[in-house]
């Protein structure tokens, strides 16, 4: 099978974007590792598919695959370039565009060259949704691991994501804290882990170590949790720059029951074809 592709990334989280509608598409597993392995293909995080829409109100369907090849909800990163794909590939010429996920219907929105502004939908915030073994839903919650206890946020946005208020991100365990965390038995579908540090009411910074990636240069979904973890328990305004290793995003959430809006850059870096 010879694919056309183009390789994106949003602030150094990195894709590999396929055009299903224009070419015949069968992705595997295995093909999804092969093209993912930075050695021996092309390299990404995550694949992102395009495919025409399920549900005729909306203008595509967005699959995204993990570099180990699963198949997830969401990614706002991945949403934005899918925005700026879907145009410069000419499949649209619509400034706001509707696409179906895994985990509902995304509002995307272009702004000029290359910032895209995405409605992520309301946060989900109940356990058992995210999901999350808990009791009773909180601010925050008490997770043990490996005999040490932390106080983490817990949030679906899409995807499920757990956040840890940290001291500085540049000094925090990221890659054993992170995939210790990931496969913890209290979160049975793995977990997204964010690294926060909150700098005043309007400015974070954060690492996340993401499910079936590990730690990635930026993730817009995480980005979103992180802001509404720290909002709900009344630590930022409304609205926050966040800052990853790979640069930065606004994110603005009114509060509970009200969408999370992401705005940030998608940069295209080169086409190709690839033989798998």
């Amino acid at each position: 099978m010879r694919l056309k592709f183009t390789k994106m990334h949003g602030l150094g989280n990195d894709f590999v974007m396929i055009d299903g509608i224009t070419q015949r598409v069968k992705l595997t597993s295995d093909k999804v590792r092969q093209i993912a392995d930075r050695h021996t293909g092309i390299g990404c995080d995550q694949l992102l598919l395009v495919e025409a829409p399920r549900d005729p109100d909306v203008d595509f369907r967005y699959r995204i695959y993990n570099a180990d090849g699963s198949e997830v909800e969401n990614c706002g990163n991945g949403a934005r370039c899918f925005a700026r794909f879907v145009r410069e590939r000419r499949l649209t010429s619509k400034e706001k565009i509707l696409v179906e996920t895994a985990a509902g219907i995304l509002e995307l929105n272009v702004q000029g060259a290359d910032q895209v502004s995405v409605d992520m939908g309301p946060p989900i915030l109940e356990p058992a949704k995210i999901p999350f073994q808990a009791d009773i839903q909180a601010e925050s919650y008490p997770l043990e691991v490996d005999g040490e206890t932390y106080t983490v946020g817990a949030v679906s946005m899409g995807n499920p994501h757990t956040v840890l208020l940290v001291e500085d991100v540049d000094t925090a365990p990221v890659q054993t804290l992170g995939a210790a965390i990931e496969c913890h038995p209290r979160f049975p579908a793995r977990v997204n882990v964010g690294f926060l540090q909150i700098l005043d009411r309007g400015r974070a910074r954060l690492r996340v170590f993401e499910r079936g990636v590990g730690e990635t240069r930026a993730c817009g979904t995480g980005a979103c949790a992180a802001m509404v973890a720290a909002r709900i328990r009344g630590l930022v305004d409304e609205e926050v720059q966040i800052t990853l290793p790979g640069g930065g995003l606004t994110i603005h959430w009114p509060g509970p029951g009200e969408p999370v809006t992401m705005t940030g850059p998608a940069t295209a870096v080169y086409h190709g074809q690839i033989v798998v």
